[in-house]
């Protein structure tokens, strides 16, 4: 499936401000929240709607509601930031958790944590902000749809080539959304030009 890189000139400042350096955290997850919000906006057009009728103030008309349930999986740590503009956006929300933890010479990922919702018809975002090697995408999203879910869109600020082109081999029916396609991967698995470790300048930790 394709992927989608945000092309508005508001995602691009929020971006620029993400990656510096000497954002404070509190910044930097007030900024995250609202990149999160036009990534979810994107990656949400897919979601089922249908006709039905209501009164104005004025007259009967035809409008268009949601006609699906959403879930939301955030892969702790990181993911976690982007959870609320879901909860704000969409009126049912299911909210499961998966957490892996990368290790730091292997860069492959192992699950520590798993509770998710079931997952069968609805339209499903798995967040992650950092979308480097695509293991840990790949493996939340074997998970996701062990739980039933059948419509899957991976939602992440900053992607790596390397990364994009593994979770498109693995899971070819799953859209990618994006802020960013970055240059690639260092020696150490980082996204370059990136934004650092995301958790640790989310949460203030070293």
């Amino acid at each position: 499936m394709a992927h989608h890189v945000l092309d508005h000139p508001l995602s691009g400042h929020l971006l620029a401000e993400l990656r510096d350096k000497s954002t404070t955290p509190d910044r930097f997850r007030s900024l995250t929240e609202s990149l999160t919000t036009l990534l979810i906006l994107q990656a949400t057009y897919g979601i089922r709607t249908k006709e039905t009728e209501i009164e104005t103030p004025i007259k009967m008309t035809t409008v268009k509601v949601l006609d699906q349930p959403l879930a939301i999986v955030p892969v702790l740590r990181a993911g976690l930031g982007m959870v609320q503009p879901a909860l704000r956006l969409f009126p049912d929300v299911a909210v499961g958790y998966i957490g892996l933890e990368r290790h730091e010479d292997t860069a492959i990922a192992r699950s520590y944590y798993s509770k998710l919702p079931r997952l069968g018809g609805r339209y499903t975002l798995c967040l992650d902000p950092m979308l480097a090697t695509g293991g840990s995408a790949a493996q939340a999203i074997s998970l996701i749809k062990d739980h039933g879910a059948t419509q899957v869109v991976m939602v992440c600020i900053v992607a790596a080539p390397e990364g994009v082109a593994y979770l498109q081999a693995k899971h070819p029916d799953v859209p990618i959304v994006s802020a960013s396609l970055d240059e690639g991967l260092n020696d150490r698995k980082y996204i370059v030009p990136g934004l650092g470790d995301f958790g640790d300048r989310l949460y203030g930790t070293p």
